[in-house]
């Protein structure tokens, strides 16, 4: 459940970003994380819930780390060395986020990728590290001193303590804690069991449609990108009176159907994937005269109608369902998002799949994140940020996760994917392109 983020930056002047610029930003930028010098710690005997200490060990160079391409390195060596990175477990005794400094691209270019757990992010209080390291112009902004040092670490007897002191006062999760601990110790094969066949009934009842895309993973990945134009999307959405959102997923169904076509699978006018596709939703203030930004996001299930071949058709059938949802719920808009704290992209794409995790893992077949992010040239260190691509986790029994940015006029498709069981994710990123022709053909008939 870690959450992805690769930025592609130009240098900024002949010694580039280098490691210890990128140290030493990050260093600075921490005290508007705290949480990133935190990590988890689980309460002995499991009376209580897991909470956050400061580690006492905290190194930010176990954390910020650097990697090299054999220069010139082609972007499809960067692709299979960010899959390989994002493989990689976590390390659960240190605070739960890595960085990458990638040299050795070609044209002089750097990458940055970052994985952070979704547990350290929540849109509000707690954001992801690569949108505080951004900023506006070459000139890094000034913060002030860290007088940062660290605490000792609680023993196992205070955390005790503490969790003893704070369930006193909520006999509710108390009980429910104790009943968790209990149920955890003994669950065995006979609970797996009707687990399974809980699964199946439920599959029969109100699953969503064989497909691909549901398979068992394993920990590899691949990862594919496709970096596309805004201005084409806003051509459709003017075309088909439609939101730049409805077009992404108009885009994404066709290259969707292409790929499965190319999976030798036979679809039927009425063939549907199931979606899960979260939104940032506003809160009304206590007279309605004022909306804020929600610390949530909510989400929605939207069959994608892969089996219909007229691309027209696709996206009017996507409108009247993203519609029907709308009436619900109220979408924040992309030049809003750019200058709410807390609703960067990557902030946003943690949120989204946080959001679609709750959703019973037989009842869709792919999850879609898609957050908007700010129309400008940003900077990190210096350096020009050319690219951002989201990478999104897969859930459990996902093959591919599909996340989207748009930046500095470009929708940028971060492309995640199982390594055995997506081997032809390509594919996908290609249809992604053809379909956008397709769509703009349907544009000027």
């Amino acid at each position: 459940m870690h959450i992805g983020s690769l930025a592609i930056v130009r240098a900024a002047d002949e010694g580039g970003l280098g490691y210890d610029r990128l140290v030493q930003l990050v260093e600075g930028r921490l005290p508007l994380v705290p949480r990133y010098r935190r990590k988890v710690r689980e309460i002995p005997f499991a009376v209580g819930r897991p909470v956050w200490v400061e580690d006492s060990r905290f190194d930010i160079t176990y954390h910020v780390r650097r990697s090299a391409l054999p220069g010139p390195g082609s972007d499809e060596q960067l692709y299979d060395l960010v899959a390989r990175l994002a493989s990689r477990p976590l390390d659960h005794t240190r605070p739960l986020w890595e960085m990458y400094l990638i040299e050795g691209l070609s044209d002089g270019r750097r990458a940055i990728f970052t994985k952070t757990h979704s547990a350290l992010v929540d849109g509000s209080t707690a954001l992801e590290i690569g949108h505080v390291i951004l900023d506006t112009s070459p000139s890094p902004r000034e913060l002030a001193a860290d007088a940062w040092s660290a605490r000792r670490e609680p023993t196992e007897v205070e955390l005790l303590a503490m969790a003893a002191v704070e369930l006193a006062g909520q006999p509710r999760e108390a009980l429910e804690a104790m009943r968790e601990a209990g149920a955890n110790s003994i669950v065995g094969v006979t609970g797996r069991a009707v687990e399974r066949v809980v699964s199946l009934v439920r599959t029969a009842a109100s699953g969503a449609p064989d497909s691909p895309f549901n398979a068992r993973t394993s920990r590899n990945r691949r990862f594919d990108v496709v970096r596309t134009d805004l201005e084409d999307y806003r051509k459709i959405r003017r075309r088909f009176d439609c939101s730049i959102n409805d077009v992404i997923l108009g885009v994404l169904t066709g290259a969707l159907r292409a790929f499965l076509q190319s999976r030798g699978e036979i679809l039927t006018q009425s063939a549907v994937l199931r979606a899960v596709v979260p939104m940032s939703v506003y809160v009304e203030g206590p007279h309605g005269d004022q909306l804020k930004p929600a610390s949530e996001v909510s989400s929605f299930l939207i069959d994608l109608p892969v089996g219909e071949p007229n691309p027209v058709m696709r996206l009017s059938h996507i409108r009247h369902a993203t519609d029907a949802h709308s009436r619900h719920r109220r979408s924040v808009r992309a030049r809003t998002l750019v200058h709410m704290a807390g609703f960067a992209p990557a902030s946003l794409h943690a949120m989204s799949v946080r959001a679609a995790s709750t959703f019973a893992e037989h009842t869709f077949n792919l999850v879609i994140t898609n957050a908007p992010g700010p129309q400008q040239p940003m900077y990190i260190g210096g350096a020009r940020m050319l690219e951002m691509y989201p990478v999104s986790p897969l859930l459990r029994n996902q093959a591919s996760s599909i996340g989207i940015t748009s930046y500095d006029g470009n929708v940028f498709y971060g492309l995640n994917a199982d390594r055995d069981a997506m081997a032809d994710i390509g594919v996908l990123s290609a249809a992604v392109r053809e379909s956008m022709e397709e769509m703009l053909g349907a544009c000027v008939q």
